[in-house]
């Protein structure tokens, strides 16, 4: 990746100045004023409650040790919008996303090459605290994966405490986390209850909470509903087109009817190329590359 400084602010500086000015102590990369993101024609127009900024990837390669995984992928995710990517097993869906937040890296023999930029941070800049990328950029992953011994309340509250972010009512935060992932109602009276104990639906929403908590500014996720019911897995779907009323959101999925019903728009991955990124609806019913039309027909994958 490009050790090149941006000439704005690094995410460690931003950190130093947030101490002063931002309650949750959250790393923040500049948030320039926007006019509105770029809808794509085929959705309706998003409310924005928060503006989140959007992830400019150029050139990206990625490798697991000799073998080449990613190759030279550039695609932009708009702020507060969901973008799917989509892919047969083994076409670099999940490398790109671990890419996005830099826990590619955390894999013995990986490394990326090439620049992601979240606004005008170069979140691989030679400078930049890679814990101040990954509270910026939050991951859901695909298990639900509460902490074990820990309560419901003490899993929400985990990456304030793990972060050692100062100056925060836990107990607020912990209440605003899950509302905001749906999921209070369904526990408020039993905070003191094993996290673990939860269904597999709401331990997901409870995870989302956890990532929601320390403030980040885009969240990951990667097939978040594999492991769940039709019931829980609608429940995400209407979780996520809330979110992004306040983050850009990043989904990696096999099931292309849940791209088409909760993205934005899709990018679709072959053999770790970027065939095609475009407003949804053209994706699955005007694509431009036959490889995209032969993968959404059903015809390999």
């Amino acid at each position: 990746m490009s050790d090149t400084t941006p000439d704005t602010k690094t995410m460690d500086d931003q950190r130093a100045d947030s101490s002063a000015s931002d309650a949750a102590g959250a790393p923040r990369a500049p948030l320039p004023s926007r006019g509105g993101a770029s809808v794509a024609p085929d959705r309706g127009e998003a409310i924005v409650t928060q503006a989140a900024p959007g992830v400019s990837v150029t050139s990206l390669q990625a490798y697991y040790g000799a073998a080449q995984a990613i190759k030279d992928v550039s695609i932009e995710y708009a702020p507060n919008r969901v973008t799917a990517m989509i892919g047969p097993s083994g076409s670099g869906k999940s490398t790109v996303l671990r890419c996005l937040n830099r826990m590619h890296e955390e894999i013995p023999g990986a490394r990326a090459e090439g620049t992601v930029m979240l606004d005008t941070d170069d979140i691989y800049g030679a400078s930049v605290d890679v814990v101040a990328v990954r509270r910026a950029i939050g991951m859901v992953f695909q298990k639900p994966n509460p902490f074990p011994t820990m309560s419901i309340f003490d899993n929400v509250a985990a990456g304030l405490k793990l972060n050692g972010i100062k100056g925060v009512d836990l107990k607020e935060r912990v209440e605003q986390s899950l509302h905001s992932a749906s999921l209070w109602d369904e526990v408020k009276d039993r905070l003191g209850e094993p996290g673990i104990g939860l269904s597999g639906g709401q331990q997901q929403r409870l995870c989302i909470a956890r990532t929601i908590a320390v403030q980040p500014q885009v969240i990951l996720m990667d097939e978040p509903c594999s492991a769940l019911d039709p019931i829980a897995t609608l429940k995400i779907e209407e979780l996520i087109d809330d979110l992004k009323q306040r983050f850009t959101i990043v989904i990696v999925t096999h099931n292309m009817q849940q791209a088409a019903r909760v993205a934005d728009t899709t990018a679709f991955l072959l053999a770790g190329e970027l065939i095609e990124h475009a407003p949804t609806t053209d994706v699955f019913t005007n694509p431009s590359d036959s490889r995209t039309e032969e993968y959404v027909t059903g015809k390999f994958g």
